[in-house]
């Protein structure tokens, strides 16, 4: 049986410099045969020019550049991807390849394409492994766009017209779901700056190697060849996790940043928790996890905040909706099992700069269900007034001064 071809992924939001660190690779490993895939979202591909260019003269008989553009890899071009990846793997004349996303890309969408069925119940991962996902920070640009208001659309980068996406949103993601994170650009930055972005970042990713480079030099051995990925151990591994788990996490709190998590068997009021989106989240960079509201009762709501956007969406039934009556729950969902109302509850991870963890509380707490107004049961709560999107899909996504906000 032929050894699956193994890959690197680099992502990295535009400008945070990818494509040094793929040049610089390439220039280092004088022995290794190498397939690149370059993604890029114009018509014309400047990565790879500036590849071809950078980069010793690329051999046709021992490597391969294959361009990918006017598309993401994460979206539009996946099942070009898809077969790009599967032709290179099946040539077997490679021992290494390496994909440069585009600065849009969200790399737990391009890893999920190689689990996907093939022809005759294969998958691509059976002749090709995923082996590091790494990710390029901007360092300067990652702290100046900390609470940034601004979308993929006002910068006019985003991947399709139905794109929402906020900036940090993208960076915040691409961190989450990195086996390593390359600090690039530390010259440009203080110290102390360095250190306050170094922090966040292991806040938001506690378990990625990081390391600190200068136009993107770092040893080969860091990124390729690593072993690091694993699909299942990257679903669970977002800081948010780690802190509900209770999981300990780099002492921070010295230079501003910290984190809460918000647990509660009660309802959110959804006018109150309308208000406390639009007004009262200021400081948190980072927040995510379940919510219960009152008006849906049996909807188990996911709550996913990066900067100013956040999305909140149905992701199905509390399980002590969808159980049938005489049916036990299991082991799992009993863990969280609390009468009168199952498994429904609020669980929710803030991490923040110079987060007031009293204040935070108190204003969530506020906006849960008064003693009063909880008497009068699921009943009663549905005619409460919701100024909240509806969830008619499973993908309402809006910014936070986007709500309406009248009479509050």
């Amino acid at each position: 049986m032929t050894t699956p071809l193994p890959v690197t992924l680099l992502s990295g939001f535009l400008g945070s410099g990818k494509t040094s660190v793929l040049t610089n690779l390439i220039n280092s490993l004088e022995s290794l045969r190498l397939a690149i895939i370059v993604n890029d979202m114009s018509e014309l591909n400047i990565d790879a020019s500036l590849l071809k260019a950078g980069a010793r003269q690329l051999s046709q008989t021992e490597e391969r550049l294959v361009e990918m553009q006017n598309g993401c890899i994460c979206c539009t071009l996946r099942e070009d991807l898809l077969l790009e990846v599967g032709r290179l793997a099946r040539e077997g004349k490679f021992d290494y390849l390496l994909i440069e996303s585009s600065g849009i890309s969200e790399p737990m969408a391009v890893a999920e394409t190689f689990a996907f069925d093939g022809e005759e119940g294969t998958t691509l991962q059976d002749i090709a492994r995923l082996d590091t996902m790494v990710t390029v920070v901007d360092i300067p640009n990652f702290l100046s766009t900390i609470g940034s208001q601004e979308s993929l659309k006002d910068r006019k980068m985003e991947a399709t017209d139905e794109d929402e996406r906020g900036i940090m949103e993208l960076l915040v993601d691409q961190i989450e779901f990195a086996n390593v994170i390359l600090l690039n650009k530390t010259d440009l930055v203080t110290p102390l700056e360095l250190f306050m972005a170094e922090a966040l970042i292991r806040k938001i990713n506690p378990k990625a190697r990081l390391h600190k480079t200068i136009h993107g030099r770092i040893a080969p051995d860091q990124l390729l060849d690593t072993g690091l990925f694993d699909m299942e151990a990257a679903m669970d591994a977002p800081g948010w996790m780690a802190e509900l788990r209770g999981e300990e996490t780099p002492e921070t709190e010295e230079y501003g940043i910290s984190s809460m998590v918000f647990r509660a068997r009660r309802p959110f009021h959804p006018k109150r928790l309308n208000k406390f989106i639009n007004k009262e989240m200021g400081g948190i960079v980072r927040s995510k996890g379940f919510v219960w509201i009152a008006t849906r009762h049996d909807q188990c709501g996911a709550w996913s905040q990066a900067g100013e956007f956040l999305n909140l969406e149905q992701m199905g039934m509390w399980s002590a909706a969808a159980l049938e009556p005489g049916e036990t729950p299991d082991e799992e969902t009993l863990n969280e099992w609390e009468e009168p109302w199952g498994d429904r509850r609020q669980e929710l991870v803030f991490i923040g700069v110079n987060l007031d963890k009293p204040a935070l509380e108190k204003k969530l707490n506020a906006a849960l269900m008064k003693d009063k107004e909880m008497k009068g049961g699921p009943e009663a709560w549905e005619m409460l007034e919701d100024p909240l999107p509806e969830w008619e899909d499973l993908f309402d996504e809006f910014g936070l001064n986007e709500l309406e906000d009248d009479d509050l």
